[in-house]
């Protein structure tokens, strides 16, 4: 009943002309890693608004929410779940912790991953054995794999960085740019609360770090150090 509602509420606040900017924005071409999402063009400050609003939604509802064909829908249904989560028990946690990893083919774009992922896998597994990450990071779905690199944010967050640099590793030569960006990421936020860690990292395979994954990592450092890394001079 619930999300009927929420549908409702939302084809309400839908704007065509930033849904046309949003589809071009999150790459829904053909042959592009969006292919064929759906938009209606709600911000997202809107969207977590609602998920305050509506965050007393059964769980079920929200993973029918979830499994929408509307981008902005799966989003919010992604934001209730994580305000379920953050008061749950664990029990409650673990159901939805399994509601994530059953619905991966619906959190298929990075905005969808990047705002979740961490608050969710990354949380539930923080003091549990780490193996789920590793099965994430070796599987053929992009972003399955983005997950496994981005839940470790969590970890990061807590001090504990060995899981982001050994995921890392074994991303270093994935062929898609998304991911290089998202492992650049996680190293850099490493090398923000312990730069020699990171570039302890960095010195063993900056060389055969693609170009993107790399500038990500090294974003925030002065730039004579920056452009040693880039000119292959450290």
């Amino acid at each position: 009943m619930n999300d009927r509602i929420i549908h409702a509420k939302l084809r309400k606040l839908a704007n065509k002309k930033y849904a046309e900017t949003a589809q071009r924005f999150f790459k829904t071409g053909p042959g592009e890693y969006g292919e064929g999402d759906e938009f209606l063009g709600i911000r997202v400050p809107v969207l977590r608004k609602l998920s305050k609003e509506y965050q007393t939604i059964t769980v079920e509802e929200a993973e029918s929410l979830l499994r929408s064909t509307i981008h902005e829908e799966r989003l919010l249904a992604l934001f209730i779940l994580i305000r379920i989560y953050s008061r749950g028990e664990e029990g409650e946690r673990k159901r939805i912790y399994g509601i994530y990893l059953n619905n991966t083919e619906f959190i298929n774009n990075w905005d969808l991953v990047d705002s979740s992922a961490e608050h969710i896998v990354g949380s539930f597994l923080l003091n549990k054995g780490k193996n789920p990450l590793y099965q994430l990071a070796g599987s053929k779905d992009l972003w399955e794999r983005r997950i496994s690199i981005m839940s470790t944010f969590c970890f990061i967050k807590h001090g504990k960085y060995s899981e982001t640099l050994k995921i890392s590793k074994l991303l270093l030569h994935d062929k898609e740019d998304l991911i290089h960006k998202a492992v650049g990421w996680m190293l850099r936020e490493v090398g923000k609360r312990d730069l020699p860690l990171e570039e302890k990292f960095l010195k063993e395979h900056y060389k055969g770090m693609p170009r993107t994954m790399l500038r990500y990592a090294i974003e925030k450092f002065p730039e004579s150090k920056r452009q040693r890394y880039l000119k292959d001079k450290i």
